[in-house]
C-alpha cells in the first residue's frame, strides 16, 4: 500500500457521548445534544468517515477499552469528553485517540459562558477536524462547520430535550418529543430545527399507524413546509418529506427524489441511506439496494435498524439463511427490535425447522398467534390447508407482520384475502408495501387482483425512476509551477530559516496564517505535491534538530526529553514513537552510535 492511501483508509473516527459530569441525569439530553452536533458537523467533510450516531451511543455508560471500539467500528479514531455545566457556564474537555495504539494526538478543556455553547460547538468540532487533517492527509475543511441556527439558548435547550427522545425511534417517545420542540418554538419562533423536526415526527408515527394517519400526515406536511422555507438545506426535512411520499402515500418516485435532496445535504445521513436503501427494496431494485445497505452499515455498523433491512431484502429474495443471520445480528443489538423478531420467525418457517420456529414464536407472541403460524407452516411445508378458524383474526390494522393476513391466505380463502389486501394497498399501510414480494402472497401472485393491484402501485415504474446521479466531485485548481516554487521557497523561510518548527503549538491554521494562504490550499499542496502530511513534515524538521543538537557537547548536561522539547516536541510519546519510527533505533541508540 502506497503511504498516500495508507493516510486515506486512517482518515475515519467515532464520536463517543460526552459524560454527563453535571451531578443531575436530567442535564443527559444536553451532553447528548452537544456530542450529536459534534457528530453532524463532522459529517459534513468529505473523504472523513464519520461513525453515525447510533453505533456511537452503543458505548454510553460503558466502560469499553478504546482499541475495542476501534476494531468493531472499523474507525482508527476516538473522539471523547465530558460536559459539566455550574450555574452559567460550561465546562468541556475533549480528545482525540488514535484506537489502533491508544496514542493521544489532542485534548484540550474549555470554560466558558453557557451563551457561547454555539461557538464552542463549532470550536471543537474544528479542531478535531483539523488534528485529523495534520496527522492523516489532506480533507477539505469549511471554515464553519456546526451551524446553529438559534441565539436563544432556552429554545436550544428545549430542542435538545425533544431531539433526546425523537431519536430513540420510538414511536410513544416521538409524540413526547413533539411537546419539547413545540416549547422550543415558542422562545424562538423562527428557529427552523424544531419545527421541522415537528413535522418528522408526526410523518413516522402516522405512517406506521401510531396516529389517524390522514390527520398526522396533514400535520407533517404543514410543519416541514413550514420548516424548509425556513432552511431550505435542512437534510431531516427532506427526509421528513420523503418519509411521507414513501411509506406514507407510496409516492416512490417523489420519496426518491426528496431523498436525493436529503442526501445531497448530508450523503453520510444513515437513515436517509437507509430509507434510500428500503425504497429500492419495494420496488424491486434489489442490487441498487443492496449497494445501500452495505454503505450505512459502514457508518452506522450497530444500528439494528439496519441489519433488519438489509436481512428484509434477502428475506424478499428467498434468501433465507442470510436473511436469518441479519435478524439475528439485529437482534443482538436489540433483542425487543420487533420486525426482526417477525421476520426471524418468517425465516425459520420457510426454512422449514418446525420445533424453532414455534419456540422462538412462543417467546414473545400470544397463544392465538402462534396458533396461526403453526397453520401457515403445515400449510407452507407440508401442502396442508388449515381448518379456517374465524376466531383467530384479528381486526387491529396496525401490526407489525399481519399473521391472521396470511392465515387467510394459506387457509385459502382467497376471496376475503384479495378484498383485504386490496383494502390495505387503498390506505397505503406502510406494513405491506413490500406485497409483491412477499413470499407468505405466493398463493395470490398469479390472480387477477393481485396483479392489478401490483399494476397499479408500480407498473409506472422504470429502471431510470431511480438512476442515482454521482456527486460531482468539485477539485480546486492545481497549483502552477510558479505557485509550487514560491511555496516551496515560503515553507523553507519559515520552517527551515525561522525555525516555527521549534513552537510547540504550531498547526496547519497558524502556518498557513504566516504564508497567507487558505489551510485547504495548504494542507492539498502539502499532501499531493510534497507528498506527506503536516504531521510527519514538522516533526521531520523537528526529529533533524534534535539529532544536530544531541551530538553538541555543549548539551551534554540536558536530558533527552529535554533536547526533545528544544527540537519542539511537546511530547515524550510523540517524540519516542516518531524517532524509533524514522530511524529504526531508540533515542539513547543513536546518540550512543552517533557520539
Amino acid at each position: 500500500m502506497s503511504n498516500q492511501a495508507a493516510l486515506v483508509t486512517e482518515k475515519s473516527l467515532v464520536v463517543l457521548p460526552f459524560k454527563n459530569l453535571s451531578g443531575d441525569h436530567n442535564n443527559d439530553y444536553f451532553s447528548d445534544g452537544i456530542t450529536v452536533e459534534i457528530i453532524n458537523a463532522l459529517t459534513k467533510i468529505d473523504g472523513l468517515k464519520v461513525t453515525a450516531r447510533t453505533s456511537s451511543f452503543a458505548f454510553k455508560n460503558k466502560p469499553t477499552d478504546i482499541r475495542i471500539i476501534g476494531n468493531e467500528l472499523g474507525v482508527t479514531n476516538a473522539v471523547e469528553g465530558s460536559i459539566r455545566i455550574v450555574k452559567e457556564r460550561i465546562r468541556i474537555s475533549a480528545q482525540l485517540t488514535r484506537t489502533d495504539t491508544g496514542f493521544l494526538l489532542w485534548s484540550e478543556k474549555f470554560d466558558r459562558k453557557l451563551d457561547d455553547v454555539f461557538a464552542l460547538q463549532d470550536e471543537i468540532s474544528l479542531l478535531i477536524a483539523d488534528k485529523i487533517r495534520e496527522n492523516f492527509g489532506h480533507i477539505e475543511i469549511d471554515d464553519s462547520l456546526a451551524e446553529v441556527q438559534t441565539e436563544n439558548l432556552t429554545s436550544y435547550q428545549w430542542y435538545l430535550r425533544g431531539r433526546y427522545y425523537q431519536l430513540t425511534w420510538n414511536l410513544d417517545n416521538m409524540e413526547r418529543a413533539i411537546v419539547f420542540f413545540e416549547k422550543a418554538t415558542d422562545f424562538d419562533s423562527s428557529y427552523a430545527d424544531p419545527v421541522v423536526s415537528i413535522g418528522w415526527c408526526y410523518a413516522i408515527i402516522a405512517s406506521w399507524g401510531h396516529i389517524d394517519r390522514k390527520e398526522g400526515l396533514e400535520k407533517a406536511n404543514l410543519y416541514l413546509d413550514k420548516g424548509l422555507k425556513m432552511n431550505p438545506n435542512s437534510y431531516t426535512g427532506y427526509f421528513g418529506k420523503a418519509t411521507i411520499s414513501f411509506w406514507g402515500n407510496w409516492q416512490f418516485e417523489k420519496g426518491f427524489q426528496e431523498l436525493q435532496l436529503c442526501l445531497n445535504e448530508n450523503p453520510h445521513f444513515s437513515e436517509g441511506r437507509e430509507g434510500l436503501a428500503e425504497l429500492l427494496t419495494a420496488t424491486g431494485f434489489f442490487e441498487k439496494a443492496a449497494e445501500e445497505t452495505e454503505q450505512i452499515l459502514k457508518i452506522n455498523p450497530l444500528s439494528p435498524n439496519h441489519y433488519y433491512t438489509k436481512g428484509n431484502l434477502h428475506y424478499l429474495q428467498g434468501d433465507y439463511q442470510t436473511a436469518l443471520s441479519c435478524f439475528k445480528s439485529s437482534l443482538k443489538l436489540d433483542n425487543s427490535f420487533d420486525l426482526s423478531r417477525h421476520l426471524r420467525v418468517a425465516c425459520l418457517l420457510f426454512l422449514g425447522d418446525k420445533q424453532e420456529t414455534l419456540s422462538y414464536a412462543k417467546s414473545f407472541l400470544d397463544d392465538k398467534l402462534v396458533t396461526i403460524i403453526e397453520a401457515i407452516f403445515n400449510s407452507v411445508n407440508k401442502n396442508q390447508v388449515p381448518e379456517y378458524d374465524k376466531s383467530l383474526l384479528s381486526e387491529n390494522l396496525n401490526l407489525m407482520v399481519y399473521w391472521d393476513f396470511y392465515y387467510l391466505v394459506h387457509c385459502q380463502k382467497t376471496e376475503i384475502a384479495l378484498e383485504r389486501l386490496k383494502e390495505m394497498v387503498e390506505q397505503r399501510i406502510g406494513q405491506i408495501i413490500n406485497f409483491q414480494f412477499d413470499p407468505f402472497l405466493e398463493p395470490l401472485r398469479n390472480t387477477k387482483v393481485f396483479k392489478e393491484l401490483q399494476n397499479a402501485v408500480f407498473g409506472s415504474i422504470q429502471p431510470s425512476t431511480f438512476d442515482i446521479e454521482a456527486n460531482k466531485t468539485i477539485e480546486l485548481p492545481t497549483f502552477t509551477q510558479k505557485e509550487s516554487d514560491e511555496l516551496i521557497s515560503a515553507l523553507d523561510q519559515v520552517l527551515s530559516r525561522e525555525e516555527a518548527f521549534l513552537r510547540a503549538d504550531l498547526s496547519l491554521r497558524s502556518l498557513a496564517e504566516e504564508l497567507v494562504i487558505h489551510p485547504n490550499r495548504l494542507s492539498k499542496f502539502i499532501n499531493d505535491y510534497l507528498q506527506t502530511n503536516f504531521t510527519e513534515m514538522v516533526n521531520g524538521k523537528r526529529l533533524e534538530h534534535f539529532q544536530k543538537i544531541a551530538v553538541s557537547p555543549k548539551n551534554n548536561h540536558l536530558t533527552l526529553l529535554g533536547l526533545a522539547y528544544e527540537s519542539g516536541f511537546n511530547s515524550k510519546t510523540v517524540f519516542n514513537t516518531y524517532f524509533k519510527k524514522m530511524t529504526g533505533m531508540t533515542p539513547k541508540q543513536w546518540i550512543k552510535a552517533n557520539q
